[in-house]
C-alpha cells in the first residue's frame, strides 16, 4: 500500500440489507437514476414516499396505496412505540403485518417529534425526556430504544435518532453541540442494531444552515459506511435558497454508491430542484394533508376545490391524470368530477379520502417522470417545461430560489424548452 493511500480502502467494507444501482447519472445536473434493492422488494430512485405515520395513510387502505405504485411508505417510531406499543408489535410481527402492507417501510427514529411535537421535551447525552402526551407519565426515548423500536417495527429502512434543531434557531452553539451529539448517537444507534441483515441504518446530517457544520457532519457520517445518508432538520421554516445550499453541500461530499434521502420534502418544485442537486429521496405528509382542505396537486398549480368556481365543473380533477380518481369510468376509473369534490369536500369524508389518492398517485407519476426524464438525458427540458406549464409562461413569476439553485447546476430555467 503507498504512503498515500487510505487505510480505510483496505478494510472490508460492511455488507447491507440493500443493494443500490446506479442506472444512469444527468450530463448537466447532479441528477440520478437508480434501483434500490430492499427486503420487501426493488423501488426506483428519484422517489416520492407518501407518509403513513401510524401505520396508516390517512384517507387510503393498504390496497389503495398499493394502486398508486406506492413501493416504500413511511410509518413513524414514536408514534408506533406509544401505541399499539412494543409489546403489540413484537406479537404480531411487526409494522408489515399490522397494516397489510407486503412492501417496503421506512421509519422514522422519533427525534423530529420530540421537538416538534412535546414542548416539555428536554434533550441529553442520554437522549430525549418527555411527557407521555396520553397520560403524562414521564418517558425518556435514548438512541438504543429507538433502534430496539424499529427492530420491533421490523422496516426496512430505520433512521438513527438525531439531536433535531431547528433551521432558524440563533443559537449557534446549541446547533454545534446537536450535530456532534447526533454523531454520537449514531455510534450507539450501530451498536444497538439487532438486525442489519434485514434492516437498514440510515445516517442524518445534521448542523443547521452553517455549511462548514454540514460538511464536518457529512464527514463523519460517511465514514461510519451506513447503508444510506439522511440530510436532515431542514423543511422547517427556513428560505429555500439556504435549503437548496445545505443540500447541494452535503451532496457534493456524498459518494455515489448510496442512496440520499432529504427529510421532510414534499412541493414539487422543491423536489424536482433538490434531484437536480443530487437528492434521491423524499417524504412529506403534505399530500394527504393539503387533500383534506379540498386541495388537488396539479401539473398548473394546487387547485383549491371548495372554491365555488368548481361547483359546476365537471371535468376531472386533474385532466389527463391515470389515477383511480381521474380516470373515466370506460378506463375503469371512477370519473370523479372536480364539482363532486367541491360538493364532498366540506361535508364528507369522501372528498378528502378521493382527493388522497390523486395527490400520492400525482407525486408518484410526477418521480416515474423525473426518472425517465434522467435516464432519457433530457433532464434539463424537463424542468424548464414543468415550470413553464406550472407559471402558465410566465417566467417573471418564477421563484428565484429555483432559477439560481438550477443555475448552479448548469440549467438556464428561463431559456427555451
Amino acid at each position: 500500500m503507498s504512503r498515500g493511500a487510505d487505510q480505510n480502502d483496505m478494510l472490508p467494507r460492511t455488507q447491507h440489507a440493500l443493494k443500490f444501482d446506479l442506472v444512469a447519472k444527468c450530463a448537466t445536473t447532479k441528477a440520478r437514476a437508480a434501483t434500490l434493492h430492499l427486503p420487501h422488494g426493488p423501488v426506483q430512485l428519484p422517489m416520492f414516499m407518501p407518509v403513513a405515520t401510524q401505520a396508516s395513510l390517512k384517507g387510503l387502505t393498504p390496497k389503495q396505496l398499493e394502486e398508486t405504485s406506492c413501493r416504500l411508505c413511511l410509518n413513524n417510531t414514536y408514534h408506533l412505540g406509544l401505541k399499539p406499543g412494543q409489546a403489540t408489535l413484537d406479537t404480531i410481527g411487526g409494522a408489515h403485518k399490522l397494516q397489510s402492507w407486503p412492501h417496503n417501510i421506512l421509519t422514522d427514529s422519533g427525534g423530529f417529534q420530540m421537538v416538534s411535537l412535546l414542548k416539555l421535551a428536554q434533550v441529553t447525552e442520554e437522549g430525549v425526556r418527555f411527557l407521555s402526551p396520553h397520560d403524562g407519565t414521564p418517558m425518556l426515548l435514548t438512541p438504543e430504544h429507538s433502534i430496539s423500536l424499529q427492530n420491533s417495527i421490523g422496516s426496512d429502512i430505520i433512521m438513527q435518532l438525531d439531536d433535531v434543531i431547528a433551521t432558524t434557531s440563533p443559537d449557534h452553539a446549541r446547533i454545534l453541540e446537536a450535530m456532534h451529539r447526533s454523531v454520537r448517537w449514531l455510534d450507539r444507534c450501530i451498536a444497538a442494531h439487532k438486525k442489519p441483515e434485514s434492516q437498514n441504518l440510515f445516517c442524518i446530517i445534521q448542523g443547521g444552515l452553517d455549511l462548514e457544520l454540514r460538511r464536518e457532519c457529512t464527514r463523519q457520517m460517511v465514514a461510519r459506511d451506513t447503508p444510506g445518508i439522511a440530510i436532515g432538520g431542514l423543511s422547517g421554516g427556513e428560505a429555500k435558497v439556504e435549503y437548496c445550499k445545505v443540500v447541494k453541500t452535503c451532496t457534493d461530499l456524498l459518494p455515489d454508491g448510496k442512496p440520499r434521502y432529504v427529510m421532510g420534502v414534499g412541493y414539487p418544485e422543491d423536489i424536482l430542484v433538490s434531484v437536480a442537486l443530487g437528492a434521491d429521496m423524499f417524504d412529506c405528509v403534505w399530500p394527504t394533508r393539503t387533500a383534506r382542505f379540498g386541495n388537488a396537486i396539479t401539473n398548473v398549480g394546487v387547485l383549491n376545490l371548495k372554491n365555488a368556481s368548481y361547483a359546476c365543473d365537471f371535468r376531472p380533477v386533474d385532466e389527463g391524470c391515470k389515477c383511480m380518481c381521474c380516470r373515466p369510468t370506460s378506463e375503469g376509473g371512477l370519473g370523479i368530477t372536480r364539482a363532486y369534490i367541491h360538493h364532498t369536500a366540506a361535508k364528507e369524508t369522501a372528498g378528502a379520502h378521493l382527493l388522497s389518492i390523486h395527490n400520492v398517485h400525482y407525486l408518484l407519476i410526477l418521480m416515474r417522470q423525473v426518472r425517465d426524464a434522467i435516464t432519457e438525458q433530457r433532464y434539463p427540458a424537463f424542468l424548464r417545461a414543468y415550470f413553464y406549464k406550472l407559471y402558465a409562461g410566465e417566467k417573471h413569476k418564477y421563484p428565484q430560489w429555483a432559477v439560481d439553485a438550477l443555475a448552479g447546476v448548469n440549467v438556464d430555467l428561463l431559456a427555451e424548452s
